[in-house]
């Protein structure tokens, strides 16, 4: 039996989608919600775990962000890219004009917002723990609904699927991180992700941070910002960038960016993956 790769279930996810492309030898183990995963791959339940952190439409996942943010044990070592597909099913003999409601995961209603503006205005949208289960939210509503799910989870759970592709946007991708508690060796093309934040607000400072990497050729692939709850007005900055956390420009870049800031974290390096893998 190979690793125990944990990720958000039911089955028919896009989590699960994402599980089965980068290993399909490893032991899948699901779990009920990304909080659930990344406390697993923490406390050593599981040797790696798979979870989404980006989504070309709807941005950042914050509840990985955060994980990241506070883990003093675990690396981001791996990433890839899924596809995204959203499709409108229903439980079979449904009518479109009947559905009351439409269950779904947070980030495909958000990705169909315009599509289901259009086409549901008036219908109520439920958030589900994911689109799996979203599936299964519906299949058990009292009421006339739809779900807004991958066509996998459709087929597993028996749904009528009654429009593919609902997605706001055609070219929607999921960026997904694999963790574990160390990352990964050089390659020779990498990718370093870091957070930092600064304990005083004077002009100039992100400036600085920025610099170290540019008069170093260091391109940033990403750069946000989160709150950090501890006082309104303070974040914390991710930033992605090229390069191995090893490589000696980037350690040069590094120690010059901890003398400006109060905290900075790596989160790991790990290879670049190849969008065009995707398809």
């Amino acid at each position: 039996m190979g690793k125990r790769l944990g990720f958000l279930g039911p089955a028919g996810t896009y989590s699960e989608e994402a599980a089965v492309v980068y290993d399909r030898g490893s032991e899948k183990v699901m779990f009920a919600s990304i909080g659930q995963v990344t406390e697993a791959v923490e406390r050593g339940a599981i040797e790696e775990a798979i979870v989404p952190i980006e989504n070309s439409l709807q941005g950042s996942v914050p509840e990985v962000l955060d994980f990241l943010i506070r883990t003093p044990k675990i690396k981001i070592c791996n990433e890839l890219a899924i596809r995204i597909r959203n499709c409108l099913m229903v439980k079979p003999g449904t009518r479109r004009e009947h559905i009351r409601k439409i269950y779904s995961h947070p980030q495909p209603l958000g990705q169909c917002r315009r599509y289901l503006a259009q086409n549901f205005p008036n219908v109520e949208p439920v958030a589900a723990l994911s689109t799996a289960s979203a599936v299964t939210d519906m299949l058990a509503s009292d009421v006339p609904a739809a779900a807004i799910a991958p066509r996998r989870a459709g087929e597993l759970y028996g749904a009528e699927i009654i429009a593919e592709d609902i997605q706001d946007r055609q070219n929607n991708f999921t960026r997904f991180v694999v963790l574990a508690p160390a990352d990964n060796p050089r390659t020779g093309r990498d990718k370093t992700s870091i957070a930092f934040s600064f304990d005083k607000d004077q002009p100039g400072l992100l400036y600085a941070v920025i610099g170290a990497f540019a008069r170093r050729g260091i391109n940033l692939t990403k750069v946000e910002s989160r709150p950090t709850g501890e006082e309104l007005g303070r974040y914390v900055f991710l930033v992605d960038l090229e390069g191995h956390r090893t490589d000696k420009v980037v350690i040069e870049a590094l120690g010059e960016v901890g003398t400006h800031t109060s905290m900075l974290k790596t989160f790991g390096s790990y290879p670049v993956f190849d969008l065009h893998k995707t398809g």
